[in-house]
């Protein structure tokens, strides 16, 4: 199985922060011809110009938004593609119970760490 965890760790940087989190949730909303130019984004979102271009080009830094010029402005949007692939890496760490189990943890004694005996001895010094 191929270790995601990089790519998977830069989706969350890339995701991180709220204002960008909300840039791509209303871009999501919008259909490729319905793309949004960044005056638009910085009316809708309530943040200046340079903030906007500046979580723009995280988001296109990381291959989920594409941008299209249009005479003298760019029109962006969600690249579908892209989304989908960071869905699945992004369930992948979400999933319960269905990632391979590794190993325990052995204590210093050979048991493992979580075991009813450990957590005893845990808890007769308290």
């Amino acid at each position: 199985m191929k270790d995601t965890t990089k790519e998977q760790a830069v989706i969350f940087g890339a995701l991180a922060d709220p204002t960008r989190l909300r840039l791509l949730k209303l871009l999501c909303h919008q259909h490729e011809p319905d793309a949004l130019c960044v005056n638009v984004l910085v009316g809708l979102l309530g943040v200046s110009q340079p903030a906007i271009s500046q979580h723009l080009r995280v988001l296109k830094s990381v291959g989920l938004v594409k941008g299209e010029r249009r005479g003298y402005h760019v029109h962006y949007s969600v690249d579908p593609e892209a989304l989908k692939h960071y869905q699945g890496l992004v369930s992948e760490v979400l999933s319960v119970g269905e990632q391979e189990q590794e190993e325990p943890c052995k204590g210093c004694d050979g048991s493992s760490v979580g075991s009813r005996k450990n957590m005893a001895g845990l808890h007769e010094g308290a």
